[in-house]
């Protein structure tokens, strides 16, 4: 059986319902999870996480609207998400995560592998949040040297897998938009969108690193492009090699077109 979802919106869950979430998670029977602005106990949130840690099927999951609320809920996460390998998708839009909840739970999305889509729009972020999320990019990574490899970059540029970002209204400034611009033109990302809106960025500024990042599309598709050509360049070739065409002179004086085997 394919897995199926749960998606429950601004309930008051029961420990019946927690239970029943565990045993799914536990069980590889769901894909994606959604507790988006759900009242629970720490208690349960803990057993939600630990099941998320077991899981091998789960690949979004969605805690939007105050569901981690505290810094202990914020370390439950980091741990489950040190264990996961399976979630794409993670969204935490309106968590009062702060800078201090980020750098607790950075370390656990630097390594995470599957990892495709983050929202950490309205977390109550700020510029330091920017550098709490920085780390060495991949020593082959660099562009401009190895004196720069650690510095004034997101931590995504290390990922991957990771195509998406929500920065939406975190209270960034031009200051962390440079962060960004120097790591979307300098270093290899997977990254295709970054959403910045209602911050204290310019628009200049966000053109900017949007330009960048479609560039970053139309190079994966020029390259494809090429790769098929050559693909197709390969097949003619092998075929010409195999027949070829050659005119044939009878002796009644006409010509005749006939294929031969090589």
């Amino acid at each position: 059986m394919l897995p199926g979802s749960i998606q429950i919106s601004g309930e008051t869950l029961s420990s019946a319902e927690i239970r029943d979430i565990c045993e799914s998670l536990r069980e590889n029977s769901i894909k994606l999870l959604s507790l988006r602005g759900c009242q629970l106990s720490d208690r349960d949130f803990g057993r939600i996480c630990r099941g998320v840690a077991e899981s091998h099927s789960l690949a979004q999951l969605n805690l939007n609207l105050g569901i981690v609320s505290n810094i202990n809920r914020v370390k439950q996460l980091a741990e489950a998400l040190k264990t996961n390998r399976s979630v794409q998708s993670l969204f935490l839009h309106g968590s009062p995560l702060t800078d201090a909840g980020l750098a607790l739970l950075n370390p656990a999305l630097s390594i995470h592998p599957s990892l495709v889509a983050l929202d950490l729009g309205d977390c109550m972020l700020g510029d330091e949040g920017i550098n709490l999320i920085c780390g060495l990019l991949p020593p082959d990574g660099a562009k401009s040297g190895d004196q720069i490899a650690g510095m004034l970059a997101v931590s995504v540029a290390s990922s991957r897998t990771l195509e998406v970002l929500d920065l939406e209204g975190t209270g960034l400034t031009n200051q962390s938009a440079l962060i960004l611009l120097d790591m979307v033109e300098n270093y290899p990302t997977a990254l295709r969108t970054l959403i910045l809106a209602e911050n204290n960025i310019s628009p200049e500024l966000q053109q900017q690193i949007s330009d960048l990042l479609s560039e970053g599309e139309e190079d994966d598709e020029t390259e494809t492009r090429e790769v098929m050509a050559r693909e197709k360049n390969n097949w003619i070739c092998q075929s010409n090699s195999s027949s070829q065409m050659v005119l044939v002179t009878s002796g009644l004086g006409e010509s005749l077109l006939a294929e031969t085997e090589m």
